[in-house]
């Protein structure tokens, strides 16, 4: 298996020059799906400019200074999905993986307190052993819970890495939430209704701004406001 792509066909929520450079290099496995990730050296080679080539980049990530979500990462290659914290020590500075409304995944600076945390959703949940309830979230994480007091698409916001549970923010009337699939991928609107479909089909969400799509498209970042900092567009 090729650890490289073409940049043609790098997917286009990449914000990388396409024509500059023949190949990029391909994400890494891990907690994020490729086709929605960004290998941690184009984040901090590309966008951040912490270095020119491959090699500085190297030597940075292997001096152990940069965190993703609380955690050392030494692998240039690793996955930066929606929501991750990336934290580089010896700048004191920390960033959050966002899209923008073009549909980009936008590197955002953030607040020293806004890197202890992070938002992260319930794609599904499973029952294990002992009668407890095991969260399945959508950066590839796992929390069980003694009791099952949560659905399926909340967010909650929970610390890293220990991933305490700090608050809880439902898919509902009134909720704020991010589109993170389809043409209106990066739009932040307001949730007007959330339809149980019966039958195979996705569960829909209606939003105020007459916009619906799947439940599978739709991320809650807080009730009333947004938790997170939004990104601006701006030109690559």
């Amino acid at each position: 298996m090729s650890n490289h792509i073409k940049r043609l066909a790098a997917p286009r929520m990449w914000i990388i020059p396409r024509k500059e450079y023949p190949f990029a290099p391909k994400p890494s496995p891990g907690p994020h799906p490729a086709e929605r990730s960004l290998p941690l050296l184009i984040v901090l080679r590309d966008i951040l400019k912490l270095g020119q080539n491959k090699r500085e980049i190297k030597k940075i990530v292997s001096s152990r200074v940069v965190k993703v979500d609380g955690k050392v990462v030494t692998d240039i290659k690793f996955p930066i999905g929606f929501m991750d914290v990336i934290t580089i020590d010896t700048l004191n500075q920390s960033y959050r993986a966002l899209y923008d409304v073009s549909g980009k995944l936008r590197i955002v600076e953030i607040p020293e307190d806004h890197a202890e945390w992070k938002l992260v959703r319930i794609d599904n949940k499973t029952a294990v052993k002992g009668g407890k309830i095991q969260l399945n979230l959508h950066d590839g994480r796992n929390i069980v819970l003694e009791e099952n007091k949560y659905k399926s698409s909340d967010v909650l916001k929970i610390k890293v890495p220990s991933q305490e549970i700090i608050a809880h923010y439902p898919l509902a009337k009134g909720s704020v939430a991010m589109i993170i699939g389809g043409k209106h991928r990066g739009k932040v609107m307001h949730v007007k209704e959330y339809v149980v479909v019966r039958g195979p089909q996705e569960n829909i969400v209606r939003f105020e701004e007459g916009v619906e799509t799947t439940r599978n498209n739709v991320f809650v970042l807080g009730v009333g406001k947004p938790e997170v900092v939004i990104p601006e567009v701006s030109a690559l």
